[in-house]
């Protein structure tokens, strides 16, 4: 796997640089072609804290795990932990027939202890009425119902979007391309 590894307001050490690469080559036990995926990894100072992002794009689906540390080697530790539970928590799901080829990437021949194994499945289905609204009307549905997203019909160009709140307390847009 090849690494791209910068900091926003915060130098990379070669230190980091070699703890970053030695933690992240365990995960190309996964891939089936691992010198064929990029790594992106960001590290950036939050207050006291480091947050650490990695991202790895693939054909059919990216990877991507952020975690927050006042250290930024324990930060590395706990962002690749996350990336192997995704993998490893997702494998029946990847596995399956109807899904297999978008994750052929992957390498899923490796074992998952029974603990780990994803049994979680959709419970509910709603329909919902998009009435035209505007981006203010949409936060003040959402906060009302109190949910940490909300779908409306955006009465300015009428797409569907999600409106959703970010960890950092503001809110995120999503739409069709």
């Amino acid at each position: 796997m090849e690494y791209r590894i910068h900091g926003k307001k915060f130098k990379v050490t070669n230190d980091i640089k070699n703890y970053v690469e030695t933690k992240l080559d365990k995960l190309n036990k996964y891939f089936e072609k691992p010198d064929s995926f990029e790594a992106k990894v960001v590290i950036r100072p939050d207050g006291l804290n480091y947050v650490v992002e990695v991202t790895i794009p693939a054909k059919k689906m990216i990877l991507r795990a952020e975690e927050t540390n006042k250290d930024p080697y324990a930060g590395i530790d706990l962002v690749l932990d996350k990336l192997e539970r995704q993998i490893r928590k997702n494998k029946t799901r990847m596995s399956r027939k109807d899904t297999k080829e978008k994750f052929s990437d992957l390498a899923l021949d490796f074992e998952v202890p029974k603990e780990e194994i994803d049994k979680t499945k959709i419970v509910k289905r709603k329909a919902v009425e998009l009435k035209p609204m505007s981006e203010e009307e949409a936060i003040l549905q959402m906060n009302l119902i109190d949910h940490s997203f909300f779908i409306f019909r955006n009465s300015k160009n009428g797409e569907i979007e999600v409106i959703y709140m970010r960890k950092d307390g503001n809110y995120g847009i999503i739409k069709e391309k």
